[in-house]
């Protein structure tokens, strides 16, 4: 009979082998549009499934029996562990992704206490289908979630943007019409000094005027005192 966690082990280092290839096949699909959206959830749902191999791993190494394996076995079978696992989170960061160890983070979980890796190392694997299928369920709903919250936020700023405009469009009206008003006051002004120049120079035309009306009345009068007296 076989070693479950031997065989566990080779199906979940095949499944790394084929997340790796995914990741490094994104170099060559287009940054955006439907091809890249569905490769990338193709790669999510993967590392997602790698995730739960190994959590089974180190539930089925936790509850090896006493002196089923051989110490020098076991540190083998731990040290692939931890390489496979440093494998998959440097996989799961070139996905852009946060670190691998915090996937149950991303998903809203905290960490899986040592009941619950025990839980999943007693499923079967139909069971650990079961059990992929939700966690999935679970992280789309999560992205959905996020994608509601990103569109809210988006239309919010649209119409802060449309606030701004308005705002910068009323900024730019008022300093046409102050502009508009400092040019009419400017004439006017010019106006007005004209108006007081000629003013003054009609002023002093009025002076000169009654002085030579005030002689030739004294000249008048003079020569009427000098015939008559």
């Amino acid at each position: 009979m076989a070693d479950p966690w031997a065989r566990e082990y080779g199906e979940a280092a095949r499944l790394a082998d084929d997340v790796g290839s995914m990741v490094a096949e994104r170099g060559a699909l287009p940054q955006s549009g439907p091809e890249a959206t569905r490769h990338a959830s193709a790669i999510r749902r993967k590392i997602t499934i790698l995730g739960t191999r190994l959590e089974s791993l180190d539930g089925l190494l936790a509850r090896v029996p006493p002196k089923s394996i051989t110490d020098k076995e076991l540190r083998k079978r731990q040290d692939m562990l931890s390489s496979l696992k440093s494998r998959a989170k440097q996989m799961g960061e070139s996905f852009n992704m946060s670190t691998f160890a915090n996937r149950e983070d991303l998903l809203g979980q905290t960490k899986k206490t040592a009941d619950d890796i025990s839980t999943v190392a007693g499923l079967d694997n139909q069971g650990i289908v079961g059990l992929q299928r939700q966690i999935i369920k679970e992280q789309d709903e999560g992205l959905e979630r996020l994608e509601e919250t990103v569109l809210s936020t988006k239309h919010i700023a649209l119409a802060v943007n449309e606030e701004l405009t308005l705002h910068t469009r009323l900024i730019e009206d008022l300093d046409d019409h102050v502009d508009g008003t400092n040019s009419r006051l400017q004439r006017v002004q010019k106006r007005l000094a004209v108006l007081n120049k000629r003013a003054k120079g009609g002023c002093s035309c009025m002076s000169l005027l009654l002085s030579v009306v005030a002689i030739v009345m004294l000249v008048v009068i003079v020569w009427l005192l000098m015939k008559y007296l």
